[in-house]
Order: C-alpha cells, then structure tokens, then sequence
C-alpha cells in the first residue's frame, strides 16, 4: 500500500522574522502518517527534493534530513526522485537531494539524463543492486547502447557548456526578476523555487491565499503562449505556474520571459477590473 503524507498544509505562516516552524508541522504530520497508515516496517519512502507538479513546494530546512532518519529506524529505503530536479538544474547542487545534507538508498532519474531522448535510469547501492539477482527482473529496451551514448553525451554538454553554472546565475536573475511581480501584482502570492525551477503560485487576493479560478488560470496561460512563452500548470489546485526553461537559457531569454508574463498579468488585472 502506498500513502501521501500531508506537506504545505499550512497556507498562512506566523513565524517570527528569522525563524521557521513548518519542519516540525510537517514532521508531525509525517510521524502521524508512519504510525497511523502504514505497518510498523516500512518498504520505502519516496520524494523530490523539491515537489515538481505540486508547484515547486521547497520542504522546511532539515525536514527530508528527519524524515530519511525515521523512515530508517523502521527498516525501510530512501528513495529520491531526481526526474525533474536533477543534473545541475539545481544550480547549487548537481543533484536536489544534496541541498538537504541526505544520502538515498535508490535515485530514480530521466528527463534531464536525455535532453528529450526518452531514457531512465536507476542508481542504488551494490546491496540493493544484488537483491534484484533473487528474482527475475526483464526489461526489453534496459541498457540500450544508443540510449547510453546520448546519456554521456548530455553529461559531457552540461560539464563543457557550464549549464549547471548558468542554472545557477541566470535561475538566480530570473527568480528575483519574478519576485518583483509580487509586489506589483495581487494576483502573485508567491515566487519560490531554486535555479532554473521555479512556482508562481497564484491566488484571488493575498490575505486569504484563495487559489485563482482556473479559468483565470488559463486565461493568462493563453495569453503568456500567444505572446510566445511556454509554462507549465500545477499545485494541488493547478494553482501555480511552473517555469522549468532549458539549461541553456540565457539573460535575454528570461527577461522576455518575466515581460510577457508581466503583461499577461497586466491584461489579466485589466479583465477583472471590468467584472
């Protein structure tokens, strides 16, 4: 049996400047799910590093590092999912799980591993690895040679054109260039992510973080595609926009990003205030 366990549950925070007390909601929440939903051992906890469909939700600083320790101390594996995070869009880490000071079990990846080729993988221990030899395991296309060669290749693309240093600075500008909409718009209630993969949650207004409709949503979708930018949906409302450009982004491409965008909002403020 697989089970969710709760995570930015709390949509108004009252912390103190300088201090945070969601790791401790949400370790809570997750002893509660340990104790309550699943038996005494546990097979395996799965997560991303940062929550990629649910809206680029970052956890609380030193919750994945508990978390990993109780799911341990009851037998079971770490498993980190790196589809989306890995490969140096981080910018600050090659891989997402080592911005939270964790070591998996298992790291599952794909996605960033092919540049649009379609491949996966699965790296794990030599214990783990060996335990797969007790049982017949059969993939038809596992270790494809031409699929290998574009793998190497897209590692060798990322070391030699500096992309996780350019996840790093131009993910770095185009966050805080976001940001600034915050402040200019009632509709952004939030900008968060790191490197070049980042949420803006949008809400009806501030105070209560109401989720927008989804059919505002997809107006300023519409509009932000026919002006000629590409972004994402998600959050648990398909609240959040996601903005996950290509490593190779550069400078002038996300300040056309943050312009469009910006009008989108500029004409989606326009259609409300005609209501």
């Amino acid at each position: 049996h697989c089970r969710d366990s709760p995570v930015q549950t709390n949509r108004k925070c009252s912390c103190s400047s300088g201090t945070c007390h969601a790791k401790d909601q949400y370790i809570e929440q997750f002893k509660d799910t340990l104790q309550t939903c699943v038996p005494n051992k546990v097979a395996a906890f799965i997560a991303e590093p940062i929550q990629g469909v649910n809206g680029a939700v970052q956890f609380p600083k030193g919750f994945l590092k508990e978390a990993y320790q109780l799911v341990h101390e009851r037998g079971g594996l770490c498993i980190a999912d790196e589809v989306q995070t890995g490969f140096g869009r981080m910018g600050s880490h090659f891989w997402g799980f080592q911005g939270h000071d964790v070591m998996p079990d298992i790291v599952t990846m794909a996605k960033g591993i092919g540049n649009g080729f379609p491949m996966a993988a699965v790296v794990t221990t030599p214990e783990i690895a060996r335990s797969f030899t007790e049982n017949l395991h059969f993939n038809t296309f596992g270790g494809n040679p031409v699929a290998c060669a574009v793998g190497s290749a897209v590692l060798d693309a990322i070391a030699e054109d500096g992309l996780q240093k350019n996840c790093q600075e131009t993910g770095t500008h185009l966050l805080l260039e976001f940001a600034k909409l915050r402040d200019m718009f009632e509709s952004v209630g939030d900008v968060r992510g790191k490197g070049l993969m980042i949420g803006i949650e949008m809400v009806k207004n501030k105070e209560t973080r109401e989720p927008l409709p989804a059919e505002e949503m997809d107006q300023i979708w519409e509009d932000c595609k026919d002006m000629g930018l590409l972004i994402g949906k998600g959050g648990m409302y398909l609240q959040t926009f996601r903005i996950k450009p290509p490593m190779c982004i550069t400078k002038e491409d996300a300040d056309f990003a943050v312009a469009v965008f910006q009008e989108a909002l500029i004409r989606h403020m326009e259609r409300t205030a005609e209501k």
